[in-house]
């Protein structure tokens, strides 16, 4: 199925394509993939998607202010 992104496969795709997104504009956003467990309405197991993103946005690095 090409739009599960609760697979393994499905994750890293969605992976990528935020990191991609917010590299194009100039941010480091950071995506880790975590193995969840099963679930038995899904019938498997599933790949959680987080990341550093605050609603939706990334977070303003203080670096850049000191």
């Amino acid at each position: 199925m090409k739009g599960d992104y609760c697979t393994r496969e499905g994750a890293e795709r969605l992976k990528e394509q935020i990191e991609a997104y917010w590299a194009e504009r100039g941010h480091d956003v950071r995506v880790n993939l975590v193995q969840g467990g099963f679930l038995a309405s899904m019938r498997s197991a599933r790949t959680d998607v987080r990341s550093n993103l605050i609603n939706g946005v990334p977070v303003k690095s203080t670096e850049n202010f000191a």
